[in-house]
């Protein structure tokens, strides 16, 4: 591969090089969210702002850890997790916001996938599409720990995964709606529990880098309780999600610093 960093050292696209991240590290898209998840680490300092990724690293439990804002959608997410893998990082968490599509699913919940629908391009430049989209396990069952533990309202299933905003939101406006709507309708029957944008690329991005990743989100509100005329509160502070995969991460170096101990 051509180094377009001409021997600098660092990864191209997010200004980091080995050293500067930790094992763990939290993935919202927002930039200007990373200094408010950064206020949960001890520590934290500004170690890069390259593009849409900012990164701040400190630490937990005695242990290093980062967040690194990856921009919107799986095209960027997927630059962000190949090149923190380059970093040494190996562990990952999705911290971000979805749309509600289960009219159980209301604003100010949390979602934890347990699976992702591919409809978005990223995902297929890596696996075919018969390939599941799935997280890692120990991080999703810590991921339901903590937000259990913390008292928050959670649902836990399958997201679906798209690349168009407008495309979800507006589908009858587009050249395709008869696709967008009719599988719109199909995931809806499948159970699906709301819609995202960047876990499907993770989790495939993340299987073939051999790491673990896990996704949180806060649901905003939910389009179907619209549709339905049902109450559909708006809640746009994500820090419940945030505080739960602080705490999931806070969960695994408890255990794994465990299982060292008993090794010995």
């Amino acid at each position: 591969m051509v180094d377009y960093t001409e021997g600098a050292g660092i990864q191209y696209h997010i200004g980091l090089k080995e050293g500067d991240v930790g094992k763990y590290v939290i993935l919202p898209g927002d930039p200007k969210r990373c200094g408010k998840i950064a206020e949960y680490f001890d520590d934290p300092m500004l170690i890069a702002d390259s593009r849409e990724f900012v990164t701040y690293t400190g630490t937990l439990e005695g242990e290093k850890i980062s967040v690194t804002s990856t921009g919107i959608g799986g095209a960027s997410a997927s630059i962000a997790l190949e090149e923190l893998c380059n970093c040494g990082a190996d562990t990952f968490i999705r911290v971000g916001t979805c749309g509600g599509m289960q009219t159980e699913v209301c604003g100010g919940d949390l979602v934890i996938a347990t699976g992702a629908v591919r409809m978005e391009g990223t995902s297929r430049e890596y696996a075919p599409v018969e390939y599941p989209a799935v997280p890692d396990l120990e991080v999703t069952n810590a991921l339901v720990q903590a937000a259990k533990k913390q008292k928050f309202t959670c649902h836990t299933g399958v997201v679906q995964c798209k690349d168009s905003f407008y495309g979800q939101h507006q589908p009858e406006k587009h050249p395709v709606s008869y696709e967008l709507m009719d599988k719109w309708e199909a995931w809806l029957r499948m159970g699906c529990l709301a819609s995202e944008m960047e876990s499907a690329a993770l989790f495939i991005a993340g299987a073939y880098r051999r790491v673990r990743v896990g996704s949180v989100f806060l649901v905003i509100a939910n389009q179907e309780r619209e549709k339905q005329g049902l109450p559909n509160r708006q809640v746009h502070d994500t820090d419940s999600a945030i505080k739960t995969a602080v705490e999931a991460i806070r969960g695994m170096i408890r255990m794994e610093k465990r299982e060292d101990r008993q090794r010995k």
